[in-house]
């Protein structure tokens, strides 16, 4: 397939190496990743904090962005390494489209934008749902050569949860990357407390769902915690490093992407300073 790379903006300014992960998993697979130049924010923070006026533009920008390459043919869908970005993508941009035809104070609204980026959402996946549900991934060691010998857990995000439905398919996938012991997250399902804006404007309710959360990851033992979303492992990291928690061996405690632990190999392992080694050095 021809796959376009949806980087989003948190994982191009904070995280590339999961961007760069991403491409090395499909790669690897044959698949060829094309990169539209023309993409920027999603708009997600915007239209969670409830400015659909000021997120108007960013949803138009990424319409623009991707559903040319789609039209022409140049790809056939879209993945992201972000569920809240993906989900946005699919459940967020028709919407204030919508919003903005309704509003008589909105002036030049695109009566198209709707079903446009209806089109675009449609076919743009998560990372996981693109490899279990288009790729027919099912076993990470013996289809991707994922090999990572080491005890994480793992942190499912609110988005991938509730509005995408992911289910286990983020989780599936990490049990059958080699040598890689995955043990259970105890109210797993509890949001860590990022939510984008929220943690700003509620510090003490989120730094209080923190603690809750990394309480629940070192119990675990495990030396690092996995996820799909970059902006809930960045909370999660955050919190880990501020109260200087470490495993019962005594090595800090860590956060992960799943697309840095798929694309694990044993010629170019994943360390747990959150650089892959790869060959010729370091990135």
């Amino acid at each position: 397939m021809k796959i376009a790379l949806f980087a989003t903006c948190i994982v191009d300014a904070m995280y590339p190496r999961v961007a760069h992960a991403t491409v090395q998993i499909l790669e690897r697979l044959g698949h060829e990743v094309v990169f539209p130049a023309g993409q920027a924010c999603c708009g997600q923070m915007h239209l969670n904090s409830g400015y659909f006026r000021e997120a108007l533009p960013v949803v138009e920008n990424h319409v623009r962005a991707f559903e040319g390459g789609f039209e022409s043919g140049e790809y056939d869908v879209a993945v992201a390494p972000s569920g809240s970005c993906v989900a946005s993508v699919k459940h967020q941009h028709a919407m204030v489209a919508r919003w903005a035809e309704e509003r008589a104070d909105v002036r030049g609204a695109d009566p198209t934008l709707a079903s446009r980026a209806n089109a675009v959402g449609e076919r743009t996946y998560e990372l996981s749902q693109l490899l279990t549900d288009l790729l027919g991934i099912t076993d990470a060691a013996a289809q991707l050569g994922s090999y990572l010998p080491a005890t994480i857990t793992y942190h499912p995000s609110c988005h991938g949860m509730r509005l995408l439905r992911l289910g286990d398919r983020p989780l599936s996938l990490l049990r059958t990357v080699e040598a890689l012991d995955v043990v259970a997250l105890p109210e797993a399902e509890q949001c860590c407390g990022f939510g984008g804006t929220f943690s700003v404007k509620n510090a003490d309710v989120s730094s209080a769902m923190l603690a809750d959360k990394v309480d629940n990851i070192c119990g675990t033992g495990a030396g690092a915690c996995a996820g799909g979303d970059v902006s809930c492992l960045m909370h999660i990291g955050g919190g880990l490093s501020r109260e200087g928690r470490t495993t019962p061996g005594g090595a800090p405690v860590r956060t992960v992407h799943l697309a840095e632990v798929l694309a694990s190999t044993r010629a170019n392992p994943l360390r747990f300073d959150g650089e892959l080694a790869l060959a010729g050095g370091t990135r």
